[in-house]
């Protein structure tokens, strides 16, 4: 787990109670773990061993599995990002490209729409204080909708695929426990709408009719609706630090290039995952002397990765990529083509472009609100609407307010994530979802109780 600098410095940050936590989840994993990139093997070593054929293990094996599975409940064991490799990972992998594979102005139409959608509801007369991640979910959740469903999204829809992906990306960062029930009233619509045809695409002919409610579910109305949230709040929340930045893209809102960077530079810094594992099925050198044994977990650290190769690594500098090419600098934000790689590396710039211009067509932004990799505060920022002068009454006010906020906010969320991230541990090393799962396939029975009657936690 890699905490910002921004983190770092707050002074009124408990350190011991974030020190704490990261001892944690570090001993969810065993014994069997290694992190790349590390002190003694850089990011030659994590590039060679992340392509590696035999690093190609998912879940099974895992402690982290155990974890991962029971945050993203139901259906985890046919997440796509869970599947271990074989035919029914590659027919559900298809499955997404297609789905996902529009083309550029449709998809870009789709996304400006959402967003719009959304910022018509946002006062144009004065400043709105909001938390990006949640302004712009619901138009991620209507986006969704119509790849599946290949019609507009109706507002019940949106609602539960927003209280889904919100209750996990909250499990997820322990700002909050799970709600089954929220999750469990997606998956009893998605079944309906399967069961009545009225998917636009084929679904996997490998998975049973409840596996592909619950691929999608896992896919599309988790995976896809909050990666893209959370993207899209970095990178307004990065323009709202940046004046000069954002001010030069809202001058030339068409120019691609200067947009781009932007993304990658934001991309390059705050990274949507701070660890991927894999678990190796075959042996892996390190080096002469060092071999990893099949069964180890590798981590892979995208922040470490992301800040090496790099002149001043811990700034946001759109302009280092008018020097640099992606493909050749230590930049992987949709993971490597040889490792299942992300199925929306080509759908994600587009629609993200498409979002930011949308914003900054209608608003100027503005946030005193730290800026860290997980922005579990949902990335609080101020809506300046572009009829207004350039320092409107109140902004100072609010300025200040949100500075204080997010400072309280700190040291308040940091003992609530420690308290409920080790309720939740406890519980899933209870439970064990993963490791069940491959128990029955092997035994052809399940060995303990489903893992949403357990205790209750988050019931």
């Amino acid at each position: 787990m890699v905490r910002s600098r921004a983190a770092q410095d707050a002074w009124w940050l408990p350190r011991g109670v974030v020190a704490l936590r990261v001892r944690i989840f570090e001993k969810v994993n065993g014994d069997r773990v290694v992190t790349l990139p590390n002190a003694t093997h850089g990011p030659d070593v994590f590039e060679r061993v992340y392509a590696h054929p035999a690093a190609d293990g998912r879940s099974e094996g895992a402690g982290l599995s155990d974890l991962f599975w029971y945050w993203l409940a139901p259906g985890p064991e046919v997440h796509q990002e869970h599947l271990e490799p074989g035919e029914r990972y590659e027919d559900v992998a298809a499955t997404t490209r297609r789905i996902v594979a529009g083309g550029s102005a449709g998809l870009t139409a789709a996304a400006g729409r959402a967003v719009a959608g959304v910022l018509n509801a946002v006062p144009d007369d004065r400043i709105s204080l909001v938390r990006l991640r949640d302004l712009v979910m619901p138009a991620w959740a209507a986006f969704c909708y119509e790849l599946v469903f290949a019609e507009p999204c109706p507002p019940r829809a949106r609602d539960l695929i927003t209280a889904h992906a919100n209750d996990v990306i909250t499990a997820l960062k322990c700002t909050g426990l799970r709600h089954p029930r929220r999750r469990a009233a997606l998956t009893a619509y998605l079944r309906d709408r399967v069961a009545a045809g009225d998917v636009a695409h084929r679904l996997p002919a490998s998975l049973s009719p409840s596996e592909q409610v619950h691929y999608l579910q896992g896919t599309f109305f988790n995976t896809a609706v909050v990666q893209l949230s959370e993207a899209t709040a970095h990178v307004l929340l990065a323009l709202a630090h940046h004046p000069r930045v954002q001010e030069r893209l809202a001058a030339d809102p068409e120019d691609d290039r200067y947009l781009t960077q932007v993304l990658d530079e934001t991309m390059r810094l705050y990274p949507l995952f701070g660890i991927a594992h894999r678990i190796t099925t075959g042996e892996i050198p390190l080096d002469d002397t060092t071999v990893l044994p099949a069964g180890s977990v590798v981590c892979f650290s995208y922040p470490d990765y992301h800040a090496t190769g790099y002149e001043r690594p811990d700034e946001f500098d759109p302009d280092r990529w008018s020097r640099l090419a992606a493909k050749d600098a230590h930049h992987i934000p949709y993971g490597v083509a040889a490792n299942r790689p992300c199925p929306a590396w080509r759908l994600s710039p587009l629609v993200l472009r498409a979002a930011v211009r949308e914003v900054l067509g209608r608003f100027r932004l503005d946030s005193t609100a730290s800026h860290t990799r997980s922005i579990p505060h949902r990335a609080p920022c101020l809506l300046i609407p572009r009829g207004l002068p350039p320092e409107p009454p109140r902004l100072s006010a609010l300025r200040s307010f949100v500075r204080v906020r997010d400072r309280m906010e700190d040291v308040t969320r940091g003992v609530r994530q420690l308290v409920l991230g080790t309720v939740m541990v406890l519980h899933a090393r209870r439970q064990r979802p993963a490791a069940r799962h491959f128990e029955e396939r092997r035994t052809g029975h399940c060995p303990v109780a489903h893992p949403e009657r357990g205790n209750g936690v988050g019931t």
